[in-house]
Formats: structure tokens, C-alpha cells, sequence
């Protein structure tokens, strides 16, 4: 079988594990604020074809939900599996744990479908870190929720860091399967950490280096 018949299905079936991922964290967020089916069902779609929607225009390929029809219908099913479950399910660090497993996974398929679009390797880690962010930042805007954008704490330098290392095989020329499991358990821990330990990056501190 030629590697490209198989490479695609797996681009397809993370592609449908990320927009799941993601459908759930909108759901959630939008359940937590004891908002309608109709809102849950919003929040499930805006936030898990969020990102991929703007990787798509960007890199000029057709907006990947539109031509799936199984993607709207997983994010409606996600929806309504929010609705007929207790939000004690979902308490904890439970949110942010899949948000991260999510940001990871998008953001390797961003970068691989960048590549495989002709998108040269650096371009193509800003896709991958947009298509893993971008979801979840309009999901938090929507909602009226501190963006994670504005908190040292770590999530687009994970998703900087799955979508490296999918560059990273693609100019090696590495196994795809494996770059793309390394990359995004790589990211995923880095998220891991980030929420668990609460590691961050340093703040800008305006006194500067000779400051008070």
C-alpha cells in the first residue's frame, strides 16, 4: 500500500480525536454556566472546528468540517452527552487535562497538514500552534473567561513544541507514525506538567534588567 493512502486516514482520525477533545472542553464550559442544549451545542462546535477552520483558510485547503460530514455530528453528539451528564464528572483539573491531550493532538495535525499542503517547516509550526490554541481561546472569549493567553502558565509553548517536532521528522525524514506519537505525547507532558506543577514561563517585569 502507498504510505500516502495511509498516512491520510491517520491525518482524518486525529483530526476527529482533536475536534472531540475540544467539542468537550466547550461543552463543558458552556454546561458549568448552566447554559441551554442550543449553547452546549455552539460552544462543542465553535471550539473544536475552531482552529482547524483558520489552519484551513490559511493554508488555502477546503475548511475541513465542511467537507466531513461526521465532524458537525460529533461535535452535536459531544454536546448532548455534556447535557445528560452531572458536572461533578467533569470537576478538578479534569478540563484543562483534556484541553491539553487536545491542544497537542491538533496542533501535530496542523503542522503535518501544513507540510503535506506545501506550507515550508517554520510557517508550518505557526499552523500547528494555531490550530492548536485557537479553538479554546475563542471558546474562553465566548464565555467570558480569562483567556489561558493571559497567564504565564504554559500551553502555547506546548503546542510550540509538538508542532517543532512534527517539523522536525518532516525535514529529517522520519517514520511519520512515530514523529507524530513522539510530538504529541511530548507536548501533551509538557501540558501535563504545566497544569499539575503549575510551570510557567516568566513574566515581563517593566523595571527592566537595571530596574528596582
Amino acid at each position: 500500500m502507498n504510505p500516502e493512502e495511509v498516512l491520510t486516514p491517520v491525518l482524518d482520525w486525529l483530526d476527529l480525536l482533536g475536534v472531540a477533545i475540544f467539542a468537550l472542553t466547550g461543552a463543558l464550559v458552556a454546561a458549568k454556566e448552566k447554559q441551554t442544549l442550543v449553547t452546549l451545542s455552539f460552544f462543542a462546535l465553535i471550539t473544536g472546528v475552531g482552529g482547524g477552520t483558520i489552519r484551513d483558510l490559511l493554508i488555502g485547503a477546503p475548511v475541513f468540517w465542511i467537507a466531513d460530514p461526521w465532524v458537525a455530528a460529533i461535535c452535536l453528539g459531544i454536546a448532548l452527552f455534556a447535557w445528560f451528564t452531572p458536572t461533578r464528572w467533569w470537576e478538578g483539573k479534569f478540563l484543562s487535562i483534556a484541553d491539553g491531550a487536545g491542544l497537542a493532538a491538533y496542533a501535530v495535525l496542523g503542522t503535518a497538514k501544513a507540510i503535506e499542503y506545501g506550507v515550508p517547516p517554520i510557517p508550518a509550526v505557526l499552523m500547528g500552534v494555531i490550530t492548536g490554541t485557537a479553538g479554546g481561546i475563542i471558546r474562553d472569549v465566548l464565555a467570558g473567561r480569562p483567556s489561558i493567553l493571559m497567564r504565564p502558565e504554559l500551553y502555547v509553548t506546548a503546542a510550540a513544541l509538538s508542532a517543532s517536532l512534527t517539523a522536525l521528522g518532516s525535514l529529517l525524514d522520519l517514520t511519520n507514525w512515530w514523529t507524530w506519537i513522539a510530538a504529541a505525547l511530548a507536548g501533551f507532558a509538557l501540558r501535563l506538567a504545566a497544569i499539575l506543577m503549575n510551570l510557567a514561563l516568566p513574566s515581563y517585569d517593566e523595571r527592566g534588567p537595571g530596574g528596582d
